[in-house]
């Protein structure tokens, strides 16, 4: 993460499948780790507001008891939970940037799952320890717990899918400041579905 203040969530954009193919001051970011269908490897930071707004601001909009999104929205990035769907094409920044390129975004398009999208959370995990254990050995957690997931999730090996995956991991700043220890990976279509991905085994 090439970040100074404490506010943003790191994405790496980067894992594609293997068919056809304005920083915000005050809160740290996360890391996003996002692969399209296409061959596209880069990174991406998301940020929010102050620290003040974590929770008043950029909360998607959830049904009751569920908690899935009912209406399109741009959610805070630390609001994203397993299950939901995302815009990535819409995600600022997200086609622009070259392969390793870093950027930062104060929001994630988030959409029902049955409006054309193209990423969705497929899994969470939630690390242990008090103490940062650096930005490769989180990246290195990340690509395995993600790799093993997708399979399990698509119903097809991630080698043989036509889908690829990227996600959300934290960057320094998050753990040491917001307790972030989550690890979020999102499976990532080049055209957009308009439903689950889960058990589609392409």
């Amino acid at each position: 993460m090439n970040r100074t203040l404490p506010s943003a969530r790191t994405a790496v954009v980067g894992l594609p499948g293997r068919g056809p193919a304005g920083r915000p001051a005050g809160r740290p970011a996360r890391l996003l780790a996002a692969a399209a269908a296409a061959a596209v490897s880069l990174t991406m930071l998301t940020g929010c507001g102050a620290l003040d707004e974590l929770m008043s601001d950029g909360e998607a909009p959830r049904d009751e008891p569920g908690g899935e999104i009912t209406a399109s929205a741009e959610a805070d990035a630390f609001e994203i939970l397993e299950g939901d769907c995302i815009d990535l094409a819409a995600l600022d920044g997200y086609g622009d940037s070259a392969a390793g390129d870093e950027f930062e975004v104060e929001s994630v398009p988030v959409v029902p799952c049955a409006e054309p999208h193209t990423g969705e959370v497929y899994a969470e995990l939630v690390m242990e320890g008090d103490k940062f254990p650096g930005a490769k050995a989180v990246a290195k957690t990340f690509e395995e717990w993600c790799y093993a997931e997708f399979e399990k999730f698509v119903g097809l090996s991630y080698d043989e899918s036509v889908y690829g995956y990227t996600g959300f991991f934290p960057t320094k700043d998050t753990w040491e400041q917001l307790d972030d220890r989550t690890l979020q990976c999102v499976v990532s279509s080049e055209e957009p579905v308009t439903d689950s991905l889960k058990g589609v085994a392409e």
